[in-house]
């Protein structure tokens, strides 16, 4: 396979995944017709060209393993300059929806001391929008703050920004401004890097007693460093136990904990944590075979969450502004999402 087609199902494997369901071995030799035909249209002479899904199921079918034959049909899209949106959508409604998604990487070690801290960040839309809108969208960029002469007060700095291909790339770079006619429905506008020291917005402390080689005692403290104002939901705090351990026996402050023996695991299960709140969870466990497991060995503790209407870096969309010829009046709704994405903590 060519480096071009490499580089084509490396940035777009979702087209063939929407085709197929699952994009495996088996798939790939039975729909080797149908891949060679969007290869053939994600790519110009080596150079990416129709990568939008929607636009490629207009015109490239699939009936079981076959393409479907007769009259050939080139859709409208391929011979517009705008070939990722189709002519004529109408709504009764016309509504945009913005997520602004961060996940949270996050690496300490047993000192307590930040070995990795990152943020990344997407932003998706899901757009209701009638005709070929204009949209403009404006962040609190830290780059476009000092061109405009605002200062750095409330502001981030955004790096390896990559954008969907719908974006002006030459409008934003002479003045910062994100001008783009969007697809219809769901897409992913951009995505962004951050590297800021992050403080670990859920801190845990472990200890661990044995005893007499025949139990052990795992003692988790948990607590919220976020904002009292915001909730983190779904949190599930992965726990490493002995390998060895049998006869669990939990006592938790709140949530839930279970034992799953094929991890060498406990999970910490809390439906709802307040920021500034701090809950408390004990195992028991009995050690059936004397063995010595050094704890400087032990996995890190994992812990996963998502915290609505609240963002790590503190960016903010400050405006969303849509031009249609009509004239037609839309709404934009923002929802703020930090989430965990590889997020590890050595207690001991």
């Amino acid at each position: 396979m060519s480096a071009s087609a490499v580089f084509v199902l490396d940035l777009k494997g979702k087209v063939f995944s929407e085709y197929f369901k699952e994009l495996e071995e088996e798939s790939i030799r039975d729909n080797f017709v149908v891949i060679y035909e969007l290869l053939d249209e994600l790519m110009d002479f080596g150079f990416p060209q129709t990568t939008d899904s929607k636009i490629l199921q207009e015109y490239i079918t699939q009936q079981g393993n076959k393409l479907e034959t007769g009259k050939s049909h080139v859709p409208p899209t391929v011979t517009n300059a705008v070939s990722w949106r189709s002519e004529g959508i109408r709504y009764k409604k016309n509504e945009v929806f913005i997520d602004v998604i961060e996940s949270v990487n996050l690496l300490v070690n047993t000192n307590g001391s930040v070995l990795l801290s990152e943020i990344m960040g997407t932003i998706k839309l899901k757009v209701f929008l009638s005709g070929m809108p204009e949209l403009r969208l404006g962040l609190n960029d830290r780059m476009l703050f000092e061109l405009t002469g605002r200062g750095k007060n409330k502001s981030v700095e955004l790096e390896d920004v990559k954008f969907h291909q719908c974006v002006r790339l030459s409008r934003f770079e002479n003045d910062r401004t994100i001008s783009f006619i969007p697809p219809d429905g769901d897409f992913e506008l951009m995505s962004y890097r951050l590297n800021t020291q992050v403080k670990p917005l859920i801190w845990i402390e472990s200890v661990i007693e044995k005893f007499s080689h025949s139990r052990v005692e795992i003692m988790v403290k948990a607590k919220g460093q976020f904002k009292k104002q915001s909730v983190a939901n779904s949190v599930e705090i992965s726990v490493p136990v002995p390998s060895d351990a049998d006869s669990p026996k939990f006592k938790t402050s709140v949530g839930s904990a279970k034992y799953v023996p094929e991890k060498n695991i406990v999970i910490w299960s809390i439906k709802s944590f307040p920021g500034g709140k701090e809950f408390l969870m004990r195992a028991h466990f009995g050690l059936p075979s004397v063995e010595k497991e050094e704890v400087e060995g032990r996995p890190p503790i994992a812990v996963r969450f998502e915290i609505p209407y609240f963002t790590v870096s503190g960016i903010q969309v400050r405006y969303m502004k849509i031009i249609e010829k009509s004239g037609y009046q839309a709404l934009p709704w923002v929802r703020y999402i930090t989430q965990s994405g590889d997020y590890q903590l050595r207690t001991q």
